[in-house]
């Protein structure tokens, strides 16, 4: 019997709702119809849950042996090769989701979903990491703009902001875990660069996102997209300061993976409210 609260988990559902949260969010802003908005999260949805089951089911040894027990496979909740063909289903389901939506919408989702289980394999252990991300997070958006009636072309800042946002995350996702990682042969772009260089990076990336979602919109930019940016601007410098002033390691990590994290919400909302993009 399989427990199904214990495969949702394998799932990653954490980040997958988020992801799917902001893009359903952006296809409301975007002028969806009911039916729309429900198609373009039940895709992207797909996509999410591809992408965790997958890597679950790939790292399902190497959680074993370092004793993960928050993961269900490892810890014997679900077994590996149920976690696999549900990943397996997943990804099959993606293009099909996509095809209401006409031919061109189709491959976008379809990339998405490819360019996704591309990180989980090969490309998560390899200074080529950040690939997937920049990719997969730049055609979300558009897949969203291209699916709605008419089949608008997305602009171009949109992709880019979305790309940004998505090599900023990468960054931010993994500085908890760089030691954790490393000990069980993760040795992706992050790892390579080390724990400073990767904030670093997640920073000006994240920031880089902000002003495209600010600035990249035709006409004057909003009061409020002003205030955004203004507000990312400050929180970055505070989460280094915060940084240097802890003690340990692990504390100045978190406390820069709080700030990250801050401006990524930031950007979220930009995203969502970015106006018309159709």
């Amino acid at each position: 019997m399989v427990d199904p609260i214990a495969l949702l988990k394998s799932s990653h559902p954490e980040p997958g709702a988020a992801v799917t949260a902001a893009m359903a969010l952006l296809a409301i802003g975007a002028g969806h119809s009911a039916a729309g908005v429900l198609g373009v999260t039940a895709a992207i949805g797909a996509t999410q849950l591809s992408v965790g089951w997958v890597n679950d089911w790939l790292d399902a040894d190497r959680d074993r042996v370092t004793g993960r027990t928050d993961k269900p496979v490892a810890s014997g909740a679900v077994s590996r090769r149920t976690v696999g063909t549900a990943g397996l289903l997943a990804s099959l389901a993606v293009p099909l989701l996509g095809l209401p939506f006409g031919a061109a919408a189709t491959g976008c989702i379809t990339l998405v979903g490819v360019f996704a289980l591309l990180y989980d394999w090969p490309l998560k252990s390899t200074a080529l990491s950040i690939v997937p991300y920049l990719v997969a997070f730049g055609l979300m958006p558009a897949f969203v703009v291209i699916a709605l009636p008419g089949h608008p072309w997305p602009p171009l800042w949109l992709v880019a902001a979305g790309a940004l946002l998505g090599g900023g995350a990468h960054f931010a996702n993994v500085l908890p875990d760089l030691a954790d990682d490393a000990a069980t042969g993760v040795r992706g772009l992050p790892h390579r660069l080390g724990a400073a260089w990767s904030q670093l990076a997640a920073a000006a990336l994240l920031l880089a996102a902000t002003l495209t979602l600010v600035f990249g919109p035709p006409g004057p930019p909003s009061w409020s997209g002003i205030a955004a940016a203004a507000t990312a601007v400050v929180v970055l410098p505070f989460g280094w300061y915060a940084a240097s002033r802890a003690n340990a390691r692990g504390t100045r990590q978190v406390a820069m993976f709080r700030s990250v994290i801050a401006v990524a919400l930031i950007d979220v909302v930009l995203l969502v409210f970015s106006g018309p993009v159709g």
